[in-house]
C-alpha cells in the first residue's frame, strides 16, 4: 500500500479553509478554522444551523483532520422575521413532504428557534432523517433530537450484527476488516478504527439501516493511515 505523506497542522487548515471556499454553503470569510495535532477547532457566526453543520461537514472532509470542535456562533438575521410559531409550521410541512418520515408520530417544540423533536419511530434511520428534514429550515439555530426507536420486529442480536456486517463487506472489505459490532437487546455499538470520517460515516449508515437497531453508539477513532 502506497504510504501517504504526514500533514501538519498548517497544511490541514489550509485544506480546510479551501475546503470551505469550495463548498460555497458557508462563506469562508465567516468561519475562522484552527488546528491543533489534527484537531480542528472551528469559529465565527454563520445565519444557520444548516451553515453551521455545513462548516463542520466540510472540515471533516479534509485528509488529515481527527476531530472537529465547532464552536461557529449562529445569528439569525432580523431581516428573516420568522416567528417560533412560524418555524413550528416550517417544520410539520417539512417533516410531512418527507417520504421517509412517520411524520404523524412526531412532535416539536420551537422555543427562540430552537427545535426539540419528541415521538417515536421503527428505524433509527427515520429518526436522522426527521432531523435532517428540519436543519435546514430557516430560523432554526439548533435541534435537539429526543426521538425513540421502537423496532417493530426485534431479531436476535447474532442477526444484527450480521446483517451489518453484511452491509459493511458489501460497502467496503477493508473497512469490514477493522470494525468490532456488538449488540445487546437492540443497542449496536460500533468501535475499531478508519482512515477517513468518509469511512466513519459508511460504517454508522450500515448500523443505522439495519432493522431491530434502537440505538446505534459510534465508539470509531479515525486514525489516518500515514
Amino acid at each position: 500500500m502506497t504510504q501517504r505523506p504526514f500533514r501538519n497542522d498548517e497544511e490541514i487548515q489550509k485544506s480546510v479553509l479551501d475546503e470551505l471556499k469550495w463548498d460555497g454553503r458557508v462563506l469562508a470569510t465567516d468561519v475562522g478554522v484552527e488546528v491543533n495535532k489534527g484537531v480542528v477547532t472551528l469559529t465565527g457566526s454563520v445565519e444557520s444551523y444548516a451553515k453551521r453543520v455545513a462548516a463542520q461537514e466540510a472540515a471533516h472532509r479534509v485528509r488529515g483532520v481527527l476531530d472537529v470542535a465547532n464552536d461557529i456562533q449562529i445569528r439569525v438575521p432580523e431581516s428573516s422575521g420568522r416567528t417560533d410559531t412560524e418555524i413550528a409550521q416550517a417544520v410539520r410541512q417539512a417533516l410531512e413532504w418527507n417520504v421517509f418520515v412517520p411524520q404523524e408520530r412526531i412532535h416539536s417544540t420551537v422555543s427562540k428557534g430552537l427545535v426539540t423533536l419528541t415521538g417515536t419511530v421503527d428505524r433509527w434511520a427515520q429518526r436522522d432523517e426527521a432531523q435532517h428534514a428540519v436543519s435546514t429550515l430557516l430560523g432554526v439555530v439548533s435541534v435537539i433530537n429526543n426521538i425513540k426507536v421502537l423496532p417493530l420486529e426485534h431479531p436476535a442480536p447474532e442477526k444484527v450484527r450480521e446483517t451489518i456486517e453484511q452491509a459493511l463487506a458489501r460497502r467496503a472489505e477493508q473497512e469490514a476488516k477493522r470494525i468490532i459490532v456488538t449488540v445487546s437487546d437492540g443497542e449496536v455499538t460500533l468501535s475499531g478504527r478508519v482512515q477517513t470520517w468518509q469511512e466513519k460515516l459508511a460504517v454508522v449508515e450500515s448500523a443505522v439501516h439495519a432493522p431491530g437497531v434502537s440505538v446505534v453508539r459510534d465508539r470509531l477513532t479515525i486514525e489516518p493511515e500515514i
